[in-house]
């Protein structure tokens, strides 16, 4: 047979500095032959490792210049970034094409995984790898192995449908021989999309095929960390259906999909709960820190994480987040700028919004009795941080007075902040003196989405009564006061603001405020006097003078950050690489996208 390489862009699988997981912990030579790599068993695994290093990741892109350490977030009202060329700019501004924006690589990613994926599932042979019944992990590992590459296959399907909606669907032909496309043939992925709706029916159908086929959770969780398991599928399932239930994919509102949404959720939720080990919020019952810990803690010993990427040993998040005026033998960048929007929708501690009566909300003192997850998800003036022990600790200061007179974490020639915040979430308190690294792991599923997933599902399915529950034990982690006695559209309200604190700077708030469609109707003059949470457009961030004993705040719109555009239906989903397109025209553009935009 001819030798040839599995794939077009071979990607080692490193895990720089750590050795959590023996499974893994290997890493591929993608010049073997197909031949050579699926009659030998450690060959054929390392192949199957190998694929995981397409999974989504939001840290390793930190590096990467298309997002020059900032933050996704920075695409959505969350936040913005201090660096004025980054292409995060260019997404506000609509301006960006359907040959140069920051997504491009996800299409290539995705669907260079999907390949990986069928040929792992075409080549990889019984009789190679084994399928005896055998006690642990290892029981039918042939079968595990297929059901591992096929979910695989899923998640990366499901990433294309959030991101660019319709998409190919490139799973097995007629026969059932798993596809794969000719490298050299230039017209191999000349297929039509499969619409967004029925792509993510597709995905939950391809859990339900491997959910039970795979452990829920691994009995030697160390050696099996960040492996696709069953609770993966079922977590998978449960968001593909939520999405699926949303009025973006069900523009009539079909209560069935919010019930098979509820369904798929509370599926999780059982089948965890027959767990002897099973997933859990991050709870030590320390409110102050609880949340922040979760982020911050080794995520292998993390019981609230469902699957996520390979750890990262490294400080790089720490330099691109920390505030500028951390300095010495390592520097903060402060790249990702919280709105002022964003920390608006945090509500005081005793559940009530900043700006409902009996709040008591002191926009002289702004930051006190807030939701704790405040404090842990962002740095703000006055905020108390750094080594003790070190000698290192102070008081965060953005204050602007003049150039004579600013605070040191204002602006520096390295970076600073346009809005008053910097982001706190993933980052440990690491000395400048004497620089550690730490172990980082970009989430993707973890136990609070779920219990968020089946609180919208289920009140939009039948309304609050059994939804308050799920979203109660979210907030009890905080601290927070639980919710009740709320119409179905008042808790609408709530258990979107939830998602936007609880799982803020995870990806998900710039596909969920897509698939509410909340850009509905909106504009940046419409907008201007709703309260700043509700605010999708202006963005704004707090200037603060006086001195560091006594503050003063003034709410403006953010420094040098423009009214974010928003064209519907446009603006729903990045374009379709413009290569691709050429190439295989049968895929067809996004709306708004054809030629010419």
């Amino acid at each position: 047979m001819k030798k040839r390489s599995i794939y077009m862009a071979a990607l080692l699988l490193m895990l720089i500095g750590a050795s959590c997981s023996d499974f893994l912990d290997k890493e591929y030579d993608a010049s073997l032959s197909e031949t050579k790599v699926f009659n030998n068993p450690n060959l054929t695994r390392q192949f199957l490792v190998n694929i995981y290093t397409n999974l989504p990741d939001g840290l390793a892109p930190l590096n990467d210049s298309q997002f020059t350490g900032a933050s996704r977030d920075c695409m959505t009202d969350n936040a913005v970034t201090y660096w004025g060329l980054h292409y995060y700019t260019k997404i506000g501004s609509d301006g960006y094409t359907a040959s140069d924006h920051p997504l491009l690589g996800f299409w290539n990613n995705n669907t260079t995984g999907i390949r990986k994926c069928n040929v792992f599932l075409k080549n990889a042979r019984s009789s190679v790898i084994g399928n005896s019944e055998k006690a642990g992990d290892d029981h039918k590992l042939f079968d595990r192995y297929r059901a591992e590459a096929t979910l695989l296959r899923a998640i990366f399907h499901f990433d294309l449908i959030g991101w660019f909606g319709a998409t190919p669907i490139i799973g097995e032909d007629q026969t059932g021989t798993p596809i794969v496309f000719d490298l050299s043939d230039p017209n191999a992925m000349n297929m039509e999309r499969t619409s967004a709706a029925d792509a993510l029916e597709w995905v939950a159908a391809q859990c339900d095929v491997v959910k039970d086929l795979l452990p829920f959770r691994y009995s030697n969780e160390t050696s099996n960390w960040g492996r696709m398991s069953g609770a993966t599928a079922y977590a998978l399932k449960a968001r593909a259906l939520l999405y699926r239930a949303s009025l973006l994919n069900n523009p009539a509102n079909d209560k069935t999909h919010w019930s098979n949404a509820f369904n798929a959720a509370k599926d999780f939720i059982a089948k965890n709960g027959q767990q002897s080990n099973p997933y859990l919020l991050y709870n030590t019952g320390n409110v102050e820190s609880d949340y922040y810990t979760c982020f911050t803690t080794n995520p292998v010993y993390n019981n609230e994480i469902i699957l996520a990427r390979a750890v990262w040993n490294t400080n790089q998040v720490e330099r691109v987040f920390l505030p500028v005026g951390f300095t010495g033998n390592f520097s903060g960048d402060g790249r990702t700028n919280p709105t002022q929007n964003f920390v608006d929708c945090y509500e005081m501690n005793n559940g009530k919004r900043i700006d409902e009566a009996g709040s008591n909300y002191n926009e002289s003192d702004p930051y006190k009795n807030r939701d704790p997850r405040l404090a842990q998800t962002i740095f703000y003036q006055g905020m108390t941080w750094g080594r003790a022990d070190k000698e290192e600790q102070r008081k965060i200061d953005v204050r602007y007075n003049s150039e004579t007179d600013k605070g040191i974490d204002y602006k520096s020639s390295m970076g600073g902040t346009y809005t008053g915040y910097y982001l706190k979430k993933y980052v440990n308190n690491i000395s400048s003196k004497e620089p550690a690294t730490f172990p980082h792991a970009w989430i993707l599923f973890r136990y609070a989405e779920i219990l968020l997933s089946a609180a919208e599902a289920i009140n939009e399915a039948e309304g609050p009564t059994n939804a308050y529950s799920y979203v109660n034990e979210v907030r009890a982690r905080a601290g927070m006061p639980p919710y009740e006695g709320m119409s179905q559209e008042e808790l609408r309200k709530r258990i979107q603001n939830e998602r936007r604190i609880e799982l803020s700077f995870e990806d998900h708030r710039f596909i969920d405020s897509r698939r509410w469609k909340l850009f509905e109707g909106v504009s940046a003059s419409g907008e201007v006097g709703q309260p700043r949470y509700n605010q999708l457009l202006n963005l704004y961030g707090v200037k603060v003078t006086g001195t560091s004993e006594a503050p003063k705040y003034t709410f403006e719109l953010a420094e040098a950050v423009n009214s974010r555009i928003f064209i519907s239906p446009k603006s729903y989903y990045f374009p379709i690489p413009a290569n691709e397109v050429k190439r295989a025209p049968k895929l067809g553009q996004n709306s708004g996208w054809e030629v010419g935009n």
